[in-house]
């Protein structure tokens, strides 16, 4: 059965208004506006209203790249915290050159799937492999879980943004690894490692932290057919999330079957976001299942 999964209200984020390819978005005390390209609709509120209430406006740099600046109108600062009270997390965000922020919140879906599936293992503490981490907050919610985590991220910077959110959460022992997430996978299977969930979250396109080329086309098949030997037989989960325009939740369906064989409790769909005029965003595409 297709599913469309948006979080619960969370504590530190709002989505406020979304039209004409932007959003507009509120992460703790600040109101955000964003390039959005799947907001083809018009806005409910009028320009005068978004300008009046954003802190900060990204701009992309001309010439398609993903890369822009941020225009601070209300001197907010470019770095903050916010209380993720549902968690009992803190969490840095930062205005980056990428418009990101360091949070997903559509993510918070499989935030929940990650905690609730840990807490049903026999395994006090579960092994988990989070590929692709980025600023992880997916890292954090499984080790207040109770897992053993390994986090890995291509980018030096990211990885010690996901320590400075770990450490004021008031945890410890999640093993960092910046190197690129295939030659990372294809070593622990050399080693015969085996891991009780895995959490892949892959860009459409990205560099290793030698400057390994990835593209989520040419390289999401062998990646799921690497996880097939590291995920654990017994107990075990496996996340899927993938935001690329166009690209179809039935792609790491057919992979998981394939690599996989017909696994157990599978779920499949889209993630959204409900703006404060209840105007769906979609998010990106996910793929899921476990053991239990």
């Amino acid at each position: 059965m297709y599913q469309l999964l948006t979080p619960k209200s969370l504590s530190f984020y709002e989505l406020i208004d979304s039209g004409n390819f932007e959003k507009l978005e509120k992460f703790g005390d600040y109101y955000l506006s964003r390039p959005e390209p799947q907001a083809v609709w018009n806005k409910s509120l009028t320009e005068e209203d978004w300008s009046r209430k954003a802190d900060a406006i990204f701009k992309k740099t001309k010439g398609g790249d993903e890369k822009g600046e941020w225009i601070n109108l209300n001197k907010m600062p470019e770095k903050w915290w916010v209380d993720f009270e549902e968690e009992n997390l803190k969490l840095k965000l930062s205005l980056s050159s990428f418009k990101h922020v360091g949070v997903f919140p559509e993510q918070a879906v499989n935030w929940e799937f990650i905690k609730n599936k840990i807490s049903q293992f026999k395994n006090p503490q579960p092994k988990v492999l989070n590929l692709f981490a980025y600023t992880g907050i997916a890292s954090l919610v499984a080790k207040k879980a109770g897992a053993d985590i390994t986090h890995v991220d291509s980018i030096k910077q990211v990885v010690g943004w996901s320590r400075e959110s770990m450490e004021e959460s008031k945890l410890d022992n999640i093993r960092w690894i910046v190197e690129d997430a295939m030659k990372f996978v294809k070593r622990e299977i050399r080693r015969g490692s085996k891991y009780n969930g895995i959490i892949l979250d892959p860009p459409a396109y990205g560099r290793g932290a030698n400057g390994e080329k990835w593209v989520l086309e040419e390289g999401i098949n062998e990646l799921i057919q690497c996880c097939s030997e590291l995920l654990d037989e017994t107990e075990f989960f496996l996340i899927i999330n993938l935001y690329s325009m166009g690209f179809s939740a039935i792609i790491p369906q057919n992979l998981v079957n394939l690599h996989f064989g017909n696994v157990p409790n599978q779920e499949i769909g889209e993630l959204y976001l409900n703006d404060s005029f209840q105007k769906k965003l979609p998010l990106g595409v996910f793929f899921r299942f476990a053991s239990v």
